[in-house]
């Protein structure tokens, strides 16, 4: 298996208009086609791979390195399905910012086209967003988050955070099908270039400090602030990032008695507890080592084409007549391909002129770059 690395500095601004539409209309072709040959569970696969998502960035025509890949192709997967939600059994809603916190309403206005309770597709997007903001603290605030979901419920997320002090973005992947506990190593991937002290409570090597953290939770409030007041007498190990400062015993007072009374089961329920974010997280992380020896793990865990151009000229200036010639031609190969086996020859001879046609884009920009 080849493993690379996807750098993805911030880079402000947009997709110009006459690129954006283009991509819109590629995506839906190559969405179509992908549905009409392996199925909508098979596009989220692929989404939910990132190096597919990267190449399909590629493909579409926008920077390679940028991180406005991530939410500019999700905006123009999300303006693709608009309309075709029926014909492809893909559903996507959220997006960036302010879209990002409308997606448990997207998806509840699906529910007359779903086949399941659009309630466990609001949970799983809401504790996707918990997970990467609260319990994998790594620098990265989340400031886009984007679900695709089937009628039956089988679903992809794709968000990201920056770190406006080093400009890079994380972009975190997750996949339904892949999960077996969503606090548990849960990822189906997480890309970033630039990495630094964690607080990662969903490592396995975490599980002794999330069963102390619910231990602390269901505590009487009192014992618990009791042990935060000692934490400023304590000489703390060198590795850890989290101070006695962080720790504010009145407002982690307030938090405790939510959590008391909610009387959460497992780490999985206390990080639903609305409330509970990452500084009450780095508290009972801090408390559960000091009060039962059960450390959290701190390592980071990020791991982890050019057949258009880029819209900055990189590798070579978008090829406009190239795409639209591409567009055109995967039309006529999802129009062809849903007629029958004999007509399907068709289509790989179309599918052999897009690749000349992309090779020709290919050598004719790196010439004229």
């Amino acid at each position: 298996m080849k493993i690379g690395i996807a750098t993805l500095p911030l880079h402000w601004g947009k997709a110009p208009a006459w690129l954006f539409q283009r991509m819109i209309r590629l995506s839906r072709e190559i969405l179509r086609l992908m549905v009409t040959e392996y199925g909508p569970q098979e596009v989220l696969r692929r989404i939910a791979d990132p190096f597919w998502f990267q190449a399909l960035g590629c493909v579409l025509g926008f920077d390679w390195h940028s991180s406005g890949l991530t939410t500019t192709v999700c905006g123009a997967l999300k303006e693709a399905l608009r309309d075709m939600e029926h014909e492809t059994g893909l559903f996507i809603a959220g997006g960036k910012g302010r879209a990002s916190r409308k997606t448990p309403d997207e998806i509840i206005q699906t529910a007359s086209s779903l086949r399941i309770d659009p309630a466990s597709l609001v949970y799983a997007s809401r504790m996707s967003a918990k997970v990467d903001s609260a319990a994998v603290q790594d620098g990265y605030q989340l400031y886009h988050h984007v679900m695709l979901y089937t009628r039956d419920g089988d679903w992809a997320v794709v968000q990201q955070g920056m770190n406006v002090q080093t400009r890079y973005a994380r972009r975190y992947h997750w996949l339904a099908s892949g999960i077996q506990d969503f606090v548990c190593e849960p990822h189906a991937a997480i890309c970033c270039d630039v990495r630094g002290i964690t607080l990662n409570l969903v490592a396995c090597a975490s599980k002794a400090s999330r069963d102390a953290c619910v231990m602390l939770a269901t505590e009487h409030p009192d014992r618990v602030i009791r042990e935060a007041h000692k934490i400023a007498t304590l000489e703390l190990p060198r590795r850890h990032f989290i101070a006695p400062t962080d720790i504010n015993p009145k407002k982690l007072a307030s938090v405790l008695v939510t959590t008391y009374e909610a009387q959460p089961e497992n780490f999985e329920s206390l990080l639903a507890v609305p409330g509970v974010g990452p500084k009450t997280l780095r508290s009972l992380a801090l408390l559960a080592e000091l009060v039962y020896g059960a450390a959290p793990s701190f390592d980071d865990p990020a791991r982890y084409s050019f057949a258009h151009g880029g819209k900055d000229g990189h590798p070579y200036p978008v090829a406009r007549d190239v795409y639209d010639t591409t567009i055109n031609l995967l039309q006529d190969i999802v129009n062809a391909s849903r007629i029958g086996a004999t007509d399907k020859r068709y289509a790989f001879r179309q599918l052999a002129l897009f690749a000349t046609h992309i090779k020709y884009a290919g050598d004719s920009g790196a010439q004229a770059s």
